[in-house]
């Protein structure tokens, strides 16, 4: 991993999945582990260092059952209010760090087509630009804006006022559209999440690639 300019991974990881009947999503099986495994792997083997998961639902049932070494476990009380709430965490846990990471790469746990690829792509178009501190890159998919989003430190602020409820980063990154980086990760990643039953053929490993528009 490039440590000049060290770029940390945040998971959001605290969904209850109560539109899958309460099964929280970190603990999902794949691949016949936990889910969250195999999202922390895409950010470590992506490039990115340290790594924090923000955790909600079932949280000491994933600390019991999932190996996340390395990784910095970070509770949120609040995660029935929704993504915001994970980010706002996140986000403040990162910020305590010393020395503090100049960026970082978000991925939500749900999303088990978004590979070490796809950030590792982002990482790069964050790492060939003029400041890291302040940069703001986007994954896309066709016309679509989704993660992994990386987001300089300088920015953390201003995305943690902006999040709200489910909306994450989405508003912040709206309100500075002519300023993010998009980096095409269709060819490569599929962003489609686990909402419902429906979904959860997303966890097959042969699954095929269906994102949702």
């Amino acid at each position: 991993m490039d440590t000049k300019g060290e770029v940390a991974g945040l998971l959001l990881a605290a969904g209850g999945g109560r539109r899958l009947g309460g099964r929280p999503k970190a603990l999902l099986p794949y691949g016949g582990r936990p889910l969250v495994e195999h999202a922390v792997r895409a950010l470590r083997d992506g490039g990115c260092g340290p790594l924090h998961v923000v955790l909600g639902a079932a949280a000491e049932e994933v600390r019991a059952t999932a190996e996340l070494p390395d990784c910095l476990l970070v509770d949120n009380p609040h995660w029935p209010e929704g993504m915001g709430s994970s980010l706002r965490a996140g986000l403040a846990s990162l910020a305590s760090v010393r020395p503090r990471p100049d960026a970082v790469v978000i991925a939500l746990v749900d999303q088990p087509g978004v590979g070490a690829a796809a950030v590792a792509r982002v990482v790069a178009a964050a790492r060939a630009g003029d400041d890291l501190l302040s940069a703001l890159v986007s994954a896309a998919y066709g016309e679509r804006r989704a993660h992994p989003v990386l987001i300089g430190a300088a920015r953390w602020a201003g995305v943690a006022g902006s999040a709200g409820e489910d909306r994450g980063a989405r508003t912040y990154l709206r309100e500075h559209v002519t300023q993010t980086i998009l980096v095409d990760c269709s060819d490569i990643a599929d962003p489609a999440d686990i909402d419902t039953p429906i979904d959860l053929r997303l966890l097959a490993p042969d699954a095929p690639r269906a994102t949702k528009r």
